[in-house]
């Protein structure tokens, strides 16, 4: 079987020498925060650390524009920007921490967007997705686990080596790094998701569950595989700007309900096709911002900076997400 998955254990499918595979420290990582743990285990795999850079989604490009909700929006949540029309400052990125990472690489997917809808008053909430709807593990401890199975797993491990027996007790982690992506012909054209559940509270006091999707406009197109091995090392970053100032590049905000019986807390699990689609608006970006590099490193985007009517599941996952972001981000202005 050839494994597929971009960013994290295609490291060991790939022998990928501008990455070189560093056993970890396991003793050490288990004295550690996990947090901590985390970003050391992500800054070992991409070979660095890379001064000013995140341990994750390393490369990116960072655009401007506007969420304008539909009428739909206010019955699912009292959040003020399902109310009204609020600027969006957006981040689309790949994967790893390699800040050279070439757009078509295998490594390159899955992809990242990152909302921030900024509100009067200087607050803002955040969503934080990727183009794969579901997450290799169900709990941080697991997923520091696979990395540091990534690790181990270099050239002259034993068989079977250790990310080959981890994939074997974690079929989730399998089917991800089993799925094909294959590299997207834009941003613009790439759909995004949720893995993780929220709880959503309308003013009327009803709750309900439910996953982000971020659906492009334009529709989703791949490349071929001839086109993806020709393609220039930034594609991905150079195109959105160049359609932005054609013209607003489009994605259709939507959330998908929970039903009873529907896992909340496990972003291995995808819920079934049949859920219903909640649209809760249109975000419409138009312009990208000028000084890329100071304005990326100054930003940290949070899952659970969140307004009333919005909360965060149960989700290990996302439980534990702030804090590690909160270390990469620390460690990438000193």
């Amino acid at each position: 079987m050839k494994l597929s998955v971009a960013g994290l254990a295609l490291w060991l499918a790939a022998g990928w020498a501008a990455a070189p595979l560093v056993v970890a420290d396991v003793p050490a990582a288990a004295q550690q925060p996990l947090p901590v743990a985390l970003v050391d285990a992500l800054t070992k795999l991409s070979g660095g650390p890379h001064p000013g850079m995140r341990a994750n989604h390393a490369k990116g490009v960072l655009v401007t524009g506007r969420f304008t909700p539909t009428k739909a929006a206010a019955t699912l949540s009292k959040a003020p920007h399902f109310a009204r029309s609020v600027p969006v400052l957006v981040r689309f990125s790949d994967p790893t921490g390699v800040p050279n990472l070439p757009d078509a690489d295998p490594n390159a997917s899955p992809h990242g967007i990152a909302i921030r809808f900024q509100l009067p008053g200087g607050t803002s909430t955040d969503i934080v997705s990727l183009s794969a709807n579901a997450f290799p593990v169900a709990t941080p401890e697991d997923f520091l686990a696979f990395l540091t199975a990534v690790a181990q797993s270099g050239p002259g491990a034993a068989k079977p080596t250790p990310i080959e027996r981890f994939l074997g007790s974690h079929p989730a982690a399998l089917k991800f790094v089993s799925t094909p992506r294959p590299a997207p012909e834009s941003f613009a054209t790439l759909a995004f998701y949720g893995i993780n559940a929220f709880k959503f509270t309308n003013a009327g006091g009803v709750s309900r569950y439910g996953r982000y999707q971020i659906r492009p406009a334009a529709g989703e197109h791949a490349l071929s595989d001839a086109a993806a091995a020709k393609a220039a090392p930034d594609y991905l970053m150079d195109d959105l700007p160049r359609r932005i100032a054609k013209g607003p590049v489009k994605f259709r905000l939507l959330v998908q309900l929970a039903q009873p019986g529907d896992p909340v807390n496990d972003p291995t699990v995808v819920w079934p096709a049949d859920r219903k689609l909640l649209e809760l608006g249109t975000i419409s970006l138009t312009g990208t911002v000028k000084d890329q590099v100071a304005e990326q490193k100054a930003l940290m985007f949070n899952p659970l900076s969140l307004l009333a009517g919005i909360e965060p599941s149960d989700d290990p996952v996302l439980l534990a997400r702030p804090a590690a972001y909160g270390v990469s981000f620390s460690r990438r202005l000193q």
